[in-house]
């Protein structure tokens, strides 16, 4: 699945959803089915600056896609994380760098979370951006 087909289901499944409490819990669910970040990954060397929660993140590249393994110690992060994995985890360097994250500000994330979490986000992204960019010199 491409990242506009990715991104579209997330939009999709959030339209769904009447209010931002039913938002919230659909995203604290989302970031809890994630499957637990490999303790190995949990190093300060991987901890991702510019967000208030832990966060540790770690990128892999093989067979011209990125993979991208992340996990925070809050539930509505884990969920941002879960986002971001659905969307970017698995795509061409390329795609990923070509690819704006207008879906986040579709769902209402943009108005709905907190000065620190909307950074914390931003850091995540350019986490993303980043290592997939370092890719496309490969």
């Amino acid at each position: 699945m491409g990242l506009a087909d990715a991104a579209q289901d997330i939009v999709d499944e959030f339209d769904f959803l009447d209010d931002w409490e039913e938002r919230y819990q659909h995203l604290i669910g989302m970031g809890r089915a994630l499957a637990p970040l490999d303790t190995s990954i949990m190093t300060d060397a991987n901890r991702l600056r510019g967000c208030q929660s832990v966060v540790h993140f770690k990128a892999d590249y093989s067979d011209g896609l990125m993979h991208y393994q992340a996990g925070s110690d809050a539930a509505i992060v884990q969920g941002l994380i879960a986002l971001l994995m659905r969307v970017y985890s698995g795509q061409r360097p390329d795609d990923i760098l070509a690819f704006q994250p207008q879906f986040l500000q579709q769902i209402g994330l943009d108005e709905h979370l907190s000065p620190t979490r909307k950074n914390g986000l931003a850091s995540m992204i350019t986490a993303i951006m980043a290592e997939a960019k370092a890719r496309t010199a490969i």
